[in-house]
């Protein structure tokens, strides 16, 4: 019995000890979520001056269009000589219409305008025969003035004649409906059997010297950017890139979308085709936008987007929308206030509502990026 009670107090003593141990060490303090902070880097939105990176897309047209149509009406049409996609030049017949209708007419008016030119000649001939026989009781004075009446109404029958001649004859010539220009046609209407008629449809569609240039869409601040003469590299549809030049820049700006049209010039390929959608990025130019670093802009499946640091150091995301870029910057059309605290890396992984430290300090401008570089955005639609 007595060495049962010596063994359960050996196994006590032990257990004592530790106990004994364990209240004399301290509790360990617990790490806060502000000492757990990662300290990151944040600058702060502000309008900053982007160049050479205006961008700016729209439809590809003719510089110049001219439409075709008949003018004469009633007549059939007998051939159509050429296509959509043919080349043409001024004055080349394009349709002939049927002259069956107006070869008789013409035969007619020929033969009444040769009988009146006669009967024009003989009565000019009699009033010439009592030239100097007034007043010499030879032939009475009404009989002399009668044949130089008959001599003036015979040549005005004369010359109304001719002129009906001429008429049909120049209807006769407008049976072959000729091109206005040169250039490219566009779009084709008419077909064999088809009646013309002056009021209708417009049977072709030319681009003048098949010229077909950028008709761009700019907004109202940076239209005062660009002038004519100012060179542009445009995207075409098929991802091809050719040198442009600014034409023509709009004097006035849509009430509804506050945007200017800005014509680029382009040179003549088959490959450009009017119809079509483009980009231009324009060269030499500076516009002061609100704009962030390029390193702060994420993007996901949401789009673009920005880490905004609030008040209270926590960061919250928000979805912007993206313009022009140069020199390391990005403009945000859409997006947070100018003086806003955005974190300067967006590949840190952060999550709406993490408390970080801010070091606030001005972005690194990256250099601009090549011409050539910044031409080649895509030619999607936005």
């Amino acid at each position: 019995m007595q060495r049962s009670k010596a063994a359960s107090a050996l196994l006590i003593l032990p257990l004592l000890a530790s106990l004994a141990l364990a209240g004399c060490q301290k509790p360990k303090a617990k790490v806060t979520e502000a000492e757990n902070a990662r300290a990151m880097r944040v600058v702060r939105l502000q309008p900053q001056a982007i160049s050479g990176a205006l961008t700016a897309s729209g439809d590809l047209v003719p510089r110049e269009e001219a439409a075709v149509l008949p003018e004469v009406n009633g007549y059939r049409v007998a051939r159509v000589l050429v296509d959509v996609g043919d080349h043409v030049k001024q004055g080349q017949t394009l349709v002939q219409l049927d002259p069956a209708l107006v070869q008789a007419q013409l035969a007619q008016a020929e033969a009444v305008a040769a009988q009146a030119q006669v009967q024009a000649l003989q009565a000019a001939d009699q009033a010439a025969r009592v030239k100097d026989l007034d007043n010499a009781g030879v032939i009475s004075q009404e009989a002399i003035d009668q044949r130089r009446f008959q001599a003036r109404a015979a040549q005005a029958t004369a010359a109304a004649q001719a002129a009906a001649l001429k008429d049909i004859r120049t209807r006769v010539s407008k049976l072959s409906v000729s091109s206005p220009v040169s250039g490219l046609i566009l779009e084709r209407t008419v077909r064999p059997g088809d009646l013309s008629a002056v009021a209708a449809t417009p049977w072709f569609r030319i681009a003048r010297d098949s010229e077909v240039e950028l008709s761009a869409q700019v907004s109202e601040d940076d239209l005062a950017n660009i002038h004519p003469g100012q060179h542009a590299q445009v995207t075409l549809p098929g991802g091809e890139i050719v040198q442009g030049v600014v034409r023509l820049v709009s004097p006035q700006i849509d009430n509804q979308s506050k945007l200017g049209a800005v014509r680029v010039h382009l040179p003549v390929r088959s490959d450009i085709r009017a119809g079509g959608f483009a980009r231009a990025v324009f060269s030499d130019v500076t516009g002061t936008v609100l704009a962030a670093p390029e390193t702060a802009v994420r993007y996901d499946a949401d789009g673009a987007s920005v880490m905004v640091v609030g008040a209270d150091n926590r960061v919250k995301k928000v979805v912007v929308q993206t313009g022009q870029r140069g020199g390391g910057l990005v403009e945000l059309t859409k997006g947070p206030p100018a003086g806003s605290r955005i974190v300067l890396n967006a590949a840190a992984f952060l999550l709406d509502g993490d408390l970080i430290k801010p070091q606030e300090g001005a972005a690194p401008v990256a250099a601009a990026q090549p011409r050539a570089a910044v031409a080649t955005v895509g030619s999607a639609r936005k």
